[in-house]
Parts: C-alpha cells; sequence; structure tokens
C-alpha cells in the first residue's frame, strides 16, 4: 500500500475505477489471468501508466505471467474502499436526481441512496420513489444523526450549491459528488468531487474540432503533393491523444 508521504495523482484514482470494473467483466467471463496489456488495451490505457498506476500501492502480478484477475480484483477494490456499503443522501430532488435515484448501478456498486432532500415546498413530502419520500433540508443535520451518512450527491441549482454543500458540511458528511455546474468551496478535510457535463462535452469538441483540423491538413497535403514530384516517401503519422487521461477531477 503507499505509504503517507506519497501523493496519489487524482487521474489515478479514476483510473483504478476504470481497471476495478474491466476486472469485473472478465471474472463474469471467468478469465482467470490477465497480462498488462491486455488489461491496458481494454480500459483504452498505455500499458506503462497501468503499471505505474499499479506501483503506487505495491507489487502486483508476475513478470512473464501476468495479473491473478480475482487477486487484483480484491485488491483494487480495498485500495477504492469498495469493499463496504456507502451510506449516501440526494440534495436536489429534480429531474437529475430522480435519474440519479433510479440508476441501479449505484446500488451494484455498493453506493445506496437510503435519504433524500430538496428545499422546495412543493416536492417535500412526495415518494420520489417507492419508500422514499423528499425531506426538507433543514432536516438534514437531524437525519444525518439518525442514518450514518458517507456521501452526499449534490443535484441543484449552481445558485444553491455553495449554500446546500455548507448544509451538508454541517451535518458531519465529509465526501460530496457535485452535479452544479459551479466550484464549491469546501474545508480541508472534505473530499470532493465535480461531475460538469459542459467539461466532458469540452473534451468530446475538441476531439471533433482536432479531427476536422487535421482532416483539413491531410486534405492540403494531397494537394500539393499533386503539384511537385516527391523523390523520397514522406510518412505523415497520425498524433495520437489518449483521451482516458482527461478526466474531470476537483
Amino acid at each position: 500500500m503507499a505509504g503517507k508521504a506519497t501523493k496519489i495523482p487524482t487521474a489515478t484514482i479514476l483510473r483504478l475505477s476504470i481497471y476495478h470494473r474491466y476486472l469485473q467483466s472478465l471474472m463474469e467471463r471467468g478469465t482467470q489471468v490477465v497480462s498488462s496489456a491486455q488489461l491496458a488495451n481494454g480500459t483504452n490505457v498505455n500499458a506503462a501508466q497501468l503499471r505505474k498506476d499499479l506501483s503506487y500501492f505495491g507489487r502486483f502480478g508476475v513478470r512473464g505471467v501476468g495479473y491473478n484477475v480475482s487477486k487484483l480484483l480484491e485488491q483494487i477494490k480495498e485500495i477504492l474502499g469498495l469493499g463496504k456499503s456507502w451510506n449516501m443522501a440526494l440534495i436536489g430532488a429534480g429531474n437529475i436526481g430522480k435519474a440519479l435515484l433510479q440508476h441501479k448501478h449505484f446500488e451494484n456498486q455498493g453506493y445506496n441512496f437510503v435519504l433524500v432532500f430538496d428545499k422546495a415546498h412543493y416536492r417535500v413530502g412526495r415518494e420520489i420513489i417507492p419508500g422514499m419520500k423528499v425531506q426538507h433540508v433543514k432536516n438534514l443535520k437531524e437525519a444525518a444523526h439518525t442514518i450514518p451518512i458517507d456521501l452526499a450527491v449534490l443535484a441543484v441549482p449552481a445558485s444553491e450549491a455553495q449554500e446546500m454543500a455548507n448544509a451538508v458540511i454541517d451535518a458531519g458528511i465529509n465526501g460530496i459528488l457535485n452535479f452544479a455546474p459551479v466550484r464549491l468551496k469546501v474545508p480541508k478535510h472534505v473530499a470532493l468531487q465535480h461531475v460538469d457535463f459542459t467539461t466532458l462535452l469540452d473534451t468530446l469538441t475538441y476531439a471533433l474540432s482536432t479531427k476536422e483540423k487535421k482532416e483539413g491538413r491531410y486534405s492540403t497535403l494531397e494537394q500539393e503533393k499533386k503539384k511537385i514530384s516527391w523523390k523520397s516517401h514522406s510518412s505523415w503519422p497520425d498524433q495520437m491523444i489518449n483521451y482516458s487521461n482527461l478526466l474531470v477531477t476537483k
């Protein structure tokens, strides 16, 4: 395991989650051993990057053989804290909040929504999904003392996000996943991650724009080739971009 003095890059932690899910799929197919090259290819990362990510936490696998899928899966699960279930409170019962509550993948991975809150009076008291009623956010602190909450998910407008984050922190909840398109200010002891859809869309438009520019460049080069005679073969290698590293962090 990594020592206390070692600072683990956020991108490494996010890639560990990707490795974890891919290893799960290998387990379901009955695969017992996987090489670093196969694991890297299956998760769309560079093999050297994969080995570096794992090296932060110790030595894994056998040289020339690969990784025991079951063992590596359990080790990554321990690193990510996935050996237990995590109770989550949803703050914001609008469209995004409803979609998150109905997404079964969270529960499959050990993340369980146990409470839901909102400040809009027309939503408070409604049963948003079977067995779960919306409570007013003013009851968050009291409710968190009754039912332990590990993480809070903010699905509120940007104008309300900081206020709701303050309420979450005041309730003693130290992990926040923020879907609002605004950067929050939190104490150092609070773990915070932002999910900004516009940032993710920006990476897509960047990829498309780069592709269009590259295609335009090659089109021009092909025209130039027809105008002059080449004495030797000239290669124009594609620039490879690893989009798995374009990750949203705080």
